[in-house]
């Protein structure tokens, strides 16, 4: 384990902190200390605030006055209406994708699909569906509609957060059946077939939340960093 400080700039410590949390190594309402975070990186309490900052407004942590910045959790009715949106944008532009889409766009998806499987074999379930997150963000990409690709990459961001309390049932996350059968329907440019899957796959995550509400044990802060 590498305890030295490790100097690097805001917005290369919003993505690492970003990172973490997609890939659950920072569970929601963790407390992010700037104190902790500037000594883990070699860098000044600002630098952490300006971090800190970039989360808040990609909703990805909480500053609370006089408390300090946490890992944001969102509430059950936050859960339902992010997942609502997702299954109204998604479904439409898997189908713009579908007609978009090369060769080296599928062979992009596949790798993605690969790389998860791999993650899951390895018994890395955060990696492996931060991943699968990804998978949705290059349809995104793809369908060449940067608006809306913007809103879904807040969405799925949101996303992450939202299983990381929720998660009920493991296996529907990276469904490899969901996300090989859209492969196949963007190698065959049916673009109406995408969009039912899409919008199929989408409510089996929802299902397989269990929206009751359960806290998450945080890891420290050096664990979750592997500082």
């Amino acid at each position: 384990m590498n305890t030295s400080p490790r100097p690097a700039d805001p917005e290369t410590i919003a993505a690492d902190l970003a990172l973490a949390i997609h890939e659950h190594r920072l569970a929601p309402g963790t407390k992010l200390s700037e104190d902790e975070v500037a000594e883990i990186y070699g860098v000044s309490r600002t630098q952490i605030r300006a971090a800190l900052q970039r989360l808040a407004h990609d909703r990805l942590v909480e500053l609370k006055r006089n408390r300090g910045a946490f890992v944001a959790r969102p509430s059950v009715r936050e859960a339902r209406e992010v997942f609502e949106a997702r299954a109204l944008l998604e479904p439409r532009t898997a189908r713009s994708a579908a007609a978009r889409m090369t060769a080296d766009d599928i062979a992009a998806l596949q790798r993605h699909i690969d790389e998860e499987h791999a993650a899951m074999r390895s018994g890395d379930a955060g990696r492996a569906l931060h991943l699968s997150s990804r998978f949705h963000l290059e349809i995104a990409r793809i369908a060449d509609q940067a608006t809306i690709a913007e809103f879904i990459a807040q969405l799925v961001a949101r996303s992450s957060l939202i299983i990381a309390l929720y998660w009920h049932r493991r296996g529907a996350l990276c469904e490899s059946h969901a996300h090989h059968a859209l492969v196949r329907a963007f190698t065959e440019r049916d673009g109406d077939l995408a969009e039912e899957l899409m919008k199929n796959h989408l409510l089996d995550l929802l299902s397989s939340l269990d929206l009751r509400g359960r806290a998450s044990a945080p890891a420290t802060l050096r664990e979750a960093l592997g500082a």
